[in-house]
């Protein structure tokens, strides 16, 4: 599938076309907002701002979106940059409110598949991990190789492997402890 239609002055179609081509890449990929959402933000109210604010963020920089690279890895680029400046973002800024397709990102949490008991945790341990972490597992347990995680975070390799396997010794622990006191 074509994700980004040729780059000519913006006419009326060729506006039609890109946002086609967002909602398809969108839809396509919705898994990575909603991933990236429910790591840093475990209330359901701030989800749903971060993945307004992510979807607004992907749309302003639609266009530049470079076909040479992966369109998921950039997705998760740009989703992980906006969750993390949300995170340290001062709570007390405005937002602007913008309109959405409603039916395109409903998360409704009382109908989804229900998750283990250890994939609940696995969400609360990464939660509590610095924002950089947090992104790096997100990355690493969607599959994707250390090269391309260190593009996406913009680190070494041998940075991205080094925290991995600090961060999954840590994440033992955590499972470890709670385990101990569920005895």
């Amino acid at each position: 599938m074509k994700w980004f239609p040729s780059r000519k002055p913006k006419t009326e179609r060729r506006e039609s076309e890109l946002h086609e081509a967002y909602l398809a890449a969108v839809t396509q990929h919705k898994g990575i907002i909603y991933k990236v959402a429910r790591v840093y933000c475990p209330r359901l109210e701030d989800r749903e701002d971060l993945i307004q604010e992510i979807l607004i963020q992907l749309w302003r920089a639609f266009e530049r979106y470079n076909s040479n690279f992966k369109l998921s890895t950039w997705m998760y680029r740009i989703a992980l940059n906006v969750a993390i400046s949300w995170y340290r973002k001062d709570k007390t800024a405005k937002y602007e409110h913008v309109d959405l397709n409603e039916s395109l990102f409903k998360i409704d949490d009382e109908n989804a598949p229900q998750e283990s008991h250890d994939i609940q945790q696995l969400y609360e341990f990464i939660y509590r991990l610095a924002p950089l972490d947090k992104a790096l597992m997100l990355l690493y347990l969607e599959g994707e190789s250390h090269a391309a995680i260190a593009e996406s975070l913009e680190i070494s390799k041998s940075n991205v492997a080094t925290k991995i396997g600090r961060i999954k010794q840590k994440l033992k622990h955590e499972f470890e402890s709670s385990e101990r006191v569920s005895r």
